[in-house]
């Protein structure tokens, strides 16, 4: 039992500043990869919220179109730069990609501000919450300081220069913008609707029901969404933490799960004869109205 958990020593004798990336790659690519792809899902959805980001993602069309492939260019990039590092190769590839696309758009400091927090702090209240062990706080300030260099590199001005400060500005700002919009509602179903093809049709309305039942009630609001029985969160929960329970007994994981999907949706083999540069949504569509697109 003792071996299960020696990733987690090994995270409490580094830096979290100095060594931020290692700890983040321990943590998301050993100990918890299945936590931090269902945690970064969700707080992707919660991004949706905000009707400014959900007015662009609805002009583009992308989550109409192509919404499986608009997920998997995003989880491979964010990905390939915990895998290899954001100043690796393959890494500065990766943040191209991403800079590229969001380039084309008028996208506020703020907005992008908020969507970098969530990357944050999202899987960190997930993991408090289903994690097979607890957090330490290397764990938590590590995240803070990878995202916040990954963040700088997206030319994000601004970030806050403390874990709390930044957990407040997050706060602060789903007070301020979490209102409800037709957009959040469009592409909050498209999004309900990509989470439930994953699984065969006849469990897609349960699906349903159960994405429903693991948005809080600010989520709900924002959406328009009528919350899901009592009793489908309560399941929700009783079968995340027993999955817990059940991942706490197995072996320490050896091989990192990061950037390797070869059951990958969009691209299947990843990375096998994929390039980074190959990730990423096409141009701006020719009709998209000005207001969306970046000037000069």
């Amino acid at each position: 039992m003792t071996r299960r958990y020696e990733n987690a020593k090994r995270i409490a004798a580094l830096d979290p500043e100095r060594d931020h990336l290692e700890i983040y790659q321990i943590s998301s690519g050993l100990d918890f990869p299945w936590d931090y792809t269902r945690a970064l899902e969700f707080a992707l959805f919660r991004t949706y919220c905000v009707p400014s980001i959900s007015a662009l993602l609805a002009a583009t069309g992308e989550f109409r179109d192509r919404p499986q492939k608009r997920y998997d260019d995003t989880a491979l990039l964010m990905a390939e730069i915990a895998a290899h590092g954001y100043d690796s190769p393959r890494g500065k590839e990766a943040l191209k990609v991403v800079n590229r696309a969001h380039g084309r758009y008028a996208i506020s400091n703020n907005d992008m501000l908020y969507v970098l927090s969530t990357f944050i702090y999202d899987p960190l209240d997930w993991l408090d919450r289903y994690g097979w062990r607890p957090l330490h706080v290397n764990e938590r300030l590590a995240a803070f300081h990878y995202y916040s260099e990954v963040g700088r590199r997206m030319g994000i001005r601004d970030i806050p220069a403390g874990f709390e400060a930044f957990k407040a500005f997050k706060a602060a700002y789903e007070k301020t913008n979490f209102v409800y919009s037709g957009t959040n509602r469009k592409i909050g179903e498209y999004t309900v609707e990509l989470f439930a093809g994953w699984f065969p049709s006849f469990l897609r309305p349960a699906a349903r029901l159960g994405v429903r039942g693991m948005l809080d009630e600010a989520m709900l609001r924002a959406f328009g969404f009528q919350p899901a029985p009592r009793w489908v969160p309560a399941l929700a929960e009783a079968s995340l933490k027993a999955r817990a329970a059940g991942v706490r007994l197995l072996p320490p994981r050896r091989i990192s799960r990061l950037a390797v999907e070869p059951g990958n949706r969009t691209y299947p083999g990843y990375p096998d004869g994929i390039n980074v540069s190959d990730l990423g949504p096409p141009p701006a569509p020719a009709d998209l109205p000005a207001e969306h697109l970046r000037r000069g």
